[in-house]
Order: structure tokens, then sequence, then C-alpha cells
């Protein structure tokens, strides 16, 4: 049976743990600090040739440890400054369609499944607080949210600490 659209489906075809030796730290290191090196600057920067340093970002990225790389854009600059987190609380079968809508909008960059009485945590972005209100009232169709305004972000998103290896 396929999974649903919002459940986590990032295969591992290899034990990721066993990937991360002391090379892979390195080289997951430089790829945090520049996702866009070449696979030959990357190369000498942990002392191994490109056709080596490739496979071995290849069978990060099949084991599932490298689950993508992206670009980060400021949200004000394509004009919407505020930035909100929704906690939503689903009515009575009404589950699935939160994480529906969430993937629907383009006004939402996250929507995480949590623990808890609220079941989702979304993140939205919106050019003003009324716009924000209409992207909310699309999920109270389905249940109840309660929302905090990002009033700023002291720590930034982040790449994840690597081991000590």
């Amino acid at each position: 049976m396929p999974k649903k659209s919002w459940q986590n489906t990032t295969a591992t075809l290899t034990p990721a743990n066993e990937l991360v030796d002391e090379v892979n730290v390195r080289v997951l290191g430089e790829l945090h600090a520049n996702p866009r090196i070449t696979m030959s600057a990357l190369g000498r920067r942990v002392n191994m040739s490109a056709p080596a340093v490739t496979e071995r970002v290849r069978r990060l990225e099949r084991a599932g440890v490298i689950i993508g790389y992206r670009l980060e854009v400021d949200p004000a600059a394509l004009g919407l400054p505020v930035t909100a987190f929704a906690r939503v609380r689903p009515a009575p079968g009404q589950l699935p369609k939160i994480a529906e809508l969430a993937e629907r909008l383009g006004q939402v960059s996250e929507c995480h499944r949590i623990t808890g009485e609220d079941c989702f945590l979304v993140k939205v972005h919106a050019a003003t607080v009324p716009d924000l209100e209409e992207v909310l009232d699309q999920f109270l169709v389905y249940g109840q949210t309660v929302t905090s305004i990002v009033v700023s972000s002291p720590v930034p998103s982040r790449p994840l600490p690597l081991p000590d290896r």
C-alpha cells in the first residue's frame, strides 16, 4: 500500500549510520558550508579525487543521508514579510484534508505532524495580516487553529550538527 503524501517517504537503501564515517562527516561539513561546491573543489577540500568524492556523495544521497539541496530566499524580498506558525487541530475525520490543504497552499512553507492536542504545525508566509487571515480561514473549514506571528528569528534555520568522528 503506498504511503500518504503527508507521511515520511524517505527510503533507506543502506544503513545511514554505517556511511557516516570520518571522511563522510568532512564531506557533509563542506557541503553544509557550501552546497554549491563543485565535486573537484570538494575533493580538494577533503583530500580526495573528484570521482572518489562524487561516488561518496552519490552513496550518501542513495542512502538518504543527503536528502536534498535547497535555495533559501528571504520571504520579505518576495513581498511576504508576515511569517506565522499555526497549530491546527483537525475536526474528526479531517486529518488528511489538513495535510492536503497545506500541500496545495503556496503560502505554506512547512507542515509538520506533531504530538499533543494539535496534530499539525504549519509555517505560513503572507504579504499582510489580512492575507494571513485568509490563509488561516481555509484551515478553519477542517478544524481549529492557534496562530503565533513571528516577530524575529534570533536563530535562523541552520544545518544539523555533525557527529564527532
